[in-house]
């Protein structure tokens, strides 16, 4: 590394304020700064003007440093003494100068009010402060760090503009506002706390449309269209984590899982194909988005264990039109949100994937760097599709919820987390709800059907299928207190 070359400028003031500014020198060469002081390097016979002006505009002199005190401002305002002549040069070197990095400021003292008394060129240019001992170690370090030209904080350098907004012009839902007052509300309890939460859910809700596909028409490349409109919609999912993540956290009102509820209610037209001329595909991106809704708020309500929560969702049923009209209407288990995605199928084959579930491999991809993990993921998909299938199994139907994410559980079986925990029947008091029993002795008709294979194992042609007892950690349930 070169050895940098500074000249310090400051005014004879008086003797204590000569000393301050040899001490500041030294430490500065004690730093590897080669130092160039009048006190050390002009001598008896020197011409004082001429050193001055060769420290000010000699090209190998890279830094100057102005040691400010209400004497040098005086004198260089004044233009009177070495300050002044010095100032001169200086001040023609500030203005005129392209290079804005030779020259800083030292403040030395402040007056009575604590305000810096600068000169006339200097009153607008950023300055180092040394006036105090408390702070003097660490603007010291700032100090030498200019010097060196080795900032603090670095520009990091300019990237290539990301591919997919030339791709894919942004969508926003408009909810930015209504979000940081909501945040605001529930990390506060503010009183209006629920009507933000309301009004939020409201707007995004409205705004869902902006991700309506144009009618596909039977085109074969459509699914790259879905595709896009999934990727698009990754900022908005994240903004509405973070108010689930918010409301898991913070908000324990009565009233809070059946606000959630109907939120996710008002997603449900939008995957329903109600349109003449709509192929049963062209809603296939909101089906997949707000499939991952429900997954991803189960799974952080589970993960800060809000389980009545949970329990509400899973248990009550949603209002389901069937018509634009509304003619005709029924009531739906939590399995309404699991649909088929035709356009997926279609891409494997088109693009030939030979993946065997490409819904599964993107919920995984998608999750990366999220706050949530891939397995707490799968936990949730799984609690769901326990839950709707012991319910309709209790009434003699069959389960409406597909867990795709648990193709990547049938080469690994170890249980989920919440299962392991309700080894202790403790545990499991709190969770049996979520699956709608009491008790573990609730669940043996379901399993004995299970055994008997009345009930339908999810399975993915020939890499296998779920162990249900297994991932349910069911021979170990309620085994201590």
């Amino acid at each position: 590394m070169t050895i940098p070359k500074l000249f310090i400028s400051y005014s004879w003031s008086n003797t204590e304020h000569e000393e301050w500014v040899i001490k500041l020198a030294t430490e500065l060469r004690e730093n590897g700064v080669d130092v160039i002081l009048d006190k050390w390097d002009l001598k008896e016979g020197n011409d004082a003007n001429a050193f001055m002006e060769k420290m000010v505009t000699a090209n190998d002199i890279k830094k100057v440093i102005l040691v400010i005190d209400e004497k040098y401002s005086e004198k260089a305002n004044k233009r009177a003494g070495g300050v002044g002549t010095e100032t001169q040069l200086i001040s023609a070197e500030v203005y005129e100068s392209v290079e804005q990095s030779k020259f800083v400021a030292v403040v030395v003292n402040k007056d009575c009010e604590g305000k810096v008394k600068l000169p006339a060129f200097y009153k607008s240019r950023i300055y180092i402060d040394l006036s105090c001992e408390d702070f003097y170690a660490k603007n010291f370090e700032q100090l030498l760090r200019w010097v060196f030209d080795k900032p603090l904080h670095i520009k990091p350098e300019l990237g290539n503009k990301p591919a997919f907004l030339d791709e894919n012009p942004p969508i926003s839902l408009g909810t930015s506002v209504a979000f940081r007052r909501l945040i605001d509300a529930i990390k506060n309890s503010r009183p209006h706390k629920n009507g933000a939460l309301i009004e939020y859910f409201n707007l995004f809700s409205a705004n869902f449309a902006k991700f309506k596909l144009e009618p596909s028409n039977g085109i074969s490349d459509f699914d790259q269209k879905v595709i896009d409109s999934i990727e698009q919609f990754i900022p908005a999912r994240n903004e509405l984590m973070e108010v689930f993540s918010m409301i898991a956290q913070y908000e324990n009102s009565n009233t809070i899982a059946s606000v959630i509820h109907n939120f996710l209610e008002s997603l449900i037209p939008y995957t329903m194909q109600v349109e003449v001329n709509c192929f049963k595909w062209d809603c296939d991106n909101f089906k997949f988005i707000i499939q991952e809704i429900v997954i991803l708020c189960i799974a952080i309500c589970i993960k800060h264990e809000r389980y009545e929560i949970v329990e509400h969702l899973l248990k009550q049923k949603y209002y389901v039109r069937l018509d634009e009209n509304q003619s005709q209407s029924e009531m739906r288990s939590i399995g309404v949100f699991s649909n088929k995605l035709e356009t997926l199928k279609s891409r494997n084959i088109r693009l030939n994937c030979r993946r065997m579930s490409i819904h599964a491999d993107l919920m995984k991809e998608r999750i990366k760097n999220s706050g949530i993990s891939f397995e707490q993921i799968m936990q949730a998909d799984f609690l769901i599709y326990l839950s709707d299938e012991v319910r309709a199994f209790r009434v003699g139907t069959g389960s409406d919820w597909w867990p795709e994410t648990l193709l990547f559980k049938t080469t690994h079986s170890a249980p989920f987390e919440i299962f392991l925990r309700s080894e202790s029947s403790e545990y499991f008091s709190k969770i049996a709800p979520l699956v709608g029993i009491k008790t573990k002795a609730d669940l043996e008709p379901f399993v004995n059907a299970l055994q008997n294979k009345v009930i339908r194992v999810p399975t993915w042609d020939f890499h296998g299928k779920i162990d249900l007892l297994e991932l349910m950690n069911y021979n170990r349930l309620c085994i201590s207190t």
